[in-house]
């Protein structure tokens, strides 16, 4: 007889709910009919949240892929009129990456099927256990220290 491994469950949970939400934000941006990737989608908002245009290796760092990736995403995104090229200030060689009026309002409307796909998602759970759920889920982002014996 085999023991229950609730760590696996629990792992299993969680990969099915990342899944499910992806399922659903998908199906909610289908609605807009933006033609965004999840991936074109997370460099959108990685983007938004620059302070200044990035180059496109700190974007690849930043997304923990590959420069060429990051080269294909920006192609279908500027092809698209979501964010355009613009050379350095500074060094007319390097080639930085900013966000158009387009793409700005591609993340006013990703963000609301984002919204739209977490209340679909989080509707069975009481405000106070929405609560709970946020503080475990903190707890896991930001991973709490190892303790050893």
């Amino acid at each position: 007889m085999t023991t229950p491994d609730p760590d696996g469950l629990l792992a299993e949970q969680l990969l099915r709910l990342t899944r499910r939400v992806h399922r659903i934000q998908k199906r909610h941006l289908a609605h807009s009919d933006l033609g965004i990737t999840p991936a074109q989608s997370r460099l959108l908002r990685t983007l938004a949240h620059w302070g200044s245009p990035p180059r496109m290796a700190d974007l690849a760092e930043r997304l923990e892929v590959v420069p060429r990736a990051v080269t294909t995403l920006v192609d279908g995104l500027e092809a698209s009129g979501k964010v355009r090229r613009v050379p350095d200030p500074g060094n007319r060689r390097v080639i930085r990456i900013e966000l158009t009026d387009d793409g700005r309002g591609a993340l006013r409307e990703l963000r609301a099927a984002r919204r739209s796909a977490a209340e679909e998602i989080l509707a069975p759970l009481t405000v106070d256990q929405r609560e709970v759920l946020g503080g475990l889920l903190n707890t896991l982002i930001d991973g709490a220290p190892v303790q050893s014996c």
